[in-house]
């Protein structure tokens, strides 16, 4: 070997041996950051039910008209925001007003009829009194003429003329006593009784109310602040009464989330949340548990599933849990009822093993909230 030889190969034998010391120090540490990161995940982990399995959700109502009859207005187009009150179609009124201006009619009608049947009382009492007396006196007549009969100073006929007199002033008697008492059962039993107490009034009043508030029913207006959907309704159309002529969609806002079963330990009502959209991906919003269902999703379907038959599966059922919003609206970004969302609601540290260990943190302050 010469000395040449001898001085290169101890300059190229030092960077083996680093490199050959940096491979070893990486595949060790290299697995021992990769287990202590997830050892770590494993016990702080679990403070958060998360779930993607979420959606926007509004309360939604259908307008239809409490009269029928032919549409003449529509005030609203499709996708226009609206407020409570706002009038939404209007329907023809003019047969609702031939219906009103008729049961104006009647209702005066009763009113006079009844005033008619309070003089006809007092008229049918004059009757009596008179009756009364005149039959006192065909009476007397008649105790008279038997008398005179007994005596033979009169005829058999002068008797029977003064009882025939005395039959026809009872049945007088007991007419004008029924005419009074037919005044009275109009009346409600006494003449001073108010038009507002007796019955046919009451009828005919309701009657009148009734005609105006389908009157009033002819212009359909908006029961709540919303928008409305899709809508066909053109003026000329005929609705009947409930027919569905267009969708509104409220401004209140939730989100029903579908959580695991297994993560809903450490849920409760009140429980902090923040959700996030995939229409704004980044953007996060405020809100907290209003409710949890009190059964899974699967047993509000229409055929719920029989367990207790036939082979059986293990499936993780959802429960559906609804979220208040705090604020829908913020920087000009606006939710909409089935947007997709991403939900985390913060339980505290309980359901980690380190919180287990140190102790269960008091989860965040339940408020008390009701669902929206």
């Amino acid at each position: 070997m010469t000395e040449q030889q001898a001085q290169v190969e101890p300059a190229t034998a030092a960077p083996k041996k680093a490199r050959s010391w940096t491979r070893t120090l990486m595949w060790v540490l290299g697995p021992a950051l990769v287990l202590g990161a997830g050892g770590w995940l494993y016990l702080t982990s679990g403070r958060y039910a998360s779930t993607d399995n979420a959606y926007v959700q509004a309360d939604r109502v259908t307008i239809a008209p409490q009269v029928g009859g032919r549409v003449v207005e529509v005030a609203v187009r499709e996708n226009e925001a609206v407020h409570k009150g706002d009038v939404l179609f209007r329907i023809d009124a003019e047969p609702l007003q031939i219906a009103a201006a008729r049961m104006q009619a009647q209702m005066e009608s009763v009113k006079s009829l009844l005033d008619a049947a309070r003089s006809g009382y007092s008229s049918a009492q004059a009757d009596v009194r008179s009756s009364a007396a005149d039959l006192r006196y065909k009476q007397q007549q008649y105790a008279r003429m038997q008398e005179l009969r007994g005596r033979g100073l009169v005829a058999q006929a002068a008797l029977d003329d003064a009882a025939n007199n005395l039959a026809a002033a009872r049945a007088k008697q007991d007419a004008n006593n029924a005419a009074v008492a037919k005044a009275q059962n109009m009346l409600g039993g006494l003449p001073s009784t108010p038009d507002e107490q007796l019955a046919g009034y009451k009828l005919a009043q309701a009657q009148l109310a009734q005609a105006k508030l389908d009157l009033e029913h002819a212009t359909v207006r908006a029961p709540m602040d919303g928008t409305i959907g899709r809508t066909t309704l053109q003026p000329g159309d005929f609705l009947a009464t409930g027919q569905a002529a267009m969708p509104l969609v409220a401004n209140t806002l939730w989100v029903d989330a579908n959580f695991k079963e297994t993560d809903l330990t450490h849920v409760v009502v009140g429980q902090p949340a923040s959700i996030e959209v995939d229409t704004y991906p980044g953007r996060k919003w405020q809100a907290h548990v209003a409710s949890i269902s009190p059964a899974s999703g699967s047993e509000f379907s229409l055929l719920p599933a029989q367990n207790a038959t036939g082979n059986w599966v293990k499936i993780v059922q959802r429960i559906p849990v609804r979220l208040a919003i705090e604020t829908p609206q913020q920087d000009g970004l606006i939710l909409r009822a089935g947007m997709s969302a991403v939900v985390d609601i913060d339980t505290g540290r309980q359901n980690s093993p380190i919180g287990r260990w140190q102790g269960a943190e008091k989860p965040p302050q339940a408020r008390v909230a009701q669902a929206p």
